[in-house]
């Protein structure tokens, strides 16, 4: 499955190139358009996700640049609500990967840090267990059932390293997909190799994982105390960790 980029790619990478004008259309075109980019944003308003003192007090923390980039992540969650599953995975997988990679140490100047959506989303930057608590997130809001959904600590041999990617699991016994921020293209897990699971979790449990398909179930995912702590403070911002 090939990943595409969010139409708002724009907004994160801080350059744009202009395309098209509303005002170079015939006037009563003109006039049907904005009615209903108002009717669009109406809605957006209407159906907001967060809600509008979520909102207010992103936009007071962390600026108006980072306000417009929630907003298009909370317009992606309502545009894509009844799309087929494949597509919200391009879509959440294409539009956080377009967020910079920045290690811990150097973005929060600790050793290990587990960023909620709204701390990655407003400081435009994030490392990978960051990038995969953002997508599942998202996918819960989206309608995906958390039992499809894994975050998935791994070891990678070949960068000589741990990682974190998201696995999603069409069926209880399927070979999972792999949302990964390295590689950008979501694939079954058969064929990334260079990935060994350790452990999977979610709000619902966490898993030791032997291999593809080989799992045994451990307890809850309150076991992880940095899960415990991101789910705290998602809470304190007004977004809960199950939908």
């Amino acid at each position: 499955m090939a990943t595409t980029l969010h139409p708002s790619a724009h907004i994160w990478r801080g350059t744009a190139r202009r395309v098209f004008s509303v005002r170079s259309l015939r006037p009563r075109w003109r006039d049907a358009m904005l009615v209903a980019m108002l009717l669009v944003n109406c809605v957006v308003a209407q159906e907001g996700l967060l809600g509008v003192a979520v909102v207010k007090a992103f936009a007071a923390r962390y600026g108006e640049a980072a306000r417009q980039r929630l907003q298009d992540w909370e317009r992606l969650m309502i545009a894509n609500r009844k799309a087929p599953v494949d597509d919200k995975l391009t879509q959440v997988n294409g539009f956080f990967n377009q967020v910079p990679w920045l290690s811990d140490d150097e973005h929060w100047g600790r050793r290990d840090y587990w960023a909620t959506p709204l701390e990655m989303i407003g400081t435009h930057g994030g490392d990978c267990e960051d990038f995969s608590i953002a997508k599942y997130i998202t996918l819960v809001k989206m309608g995906v059932r958390t039992d499809q959904l894994r975050i998935t600590y791994v070891r990678a041999p070949q960068l000589r390293q741990t990682h974190m990617v998201l696995a999603y699991y069409p069926s209880p016994n399927a070979v999972p997909l792999i949302l990964d921020n390295l590689d950008k293209t979501i694939r079954p897990a058969t064929e990334r190799p260079d990935l060994i699971p350790v452990y999977s979790f979610n709000a619902d449990g966490l898993w030791a994982t032997g291999g593809v398909g080989d799992s045994r179930r451990v307890g809850g995912a309150s076991r992880l105390q940095a899960w415990r702590e991101v789910a705290r403070r998602m809470r304190l911002e007004g977004v809960e960790a199950s939908g």
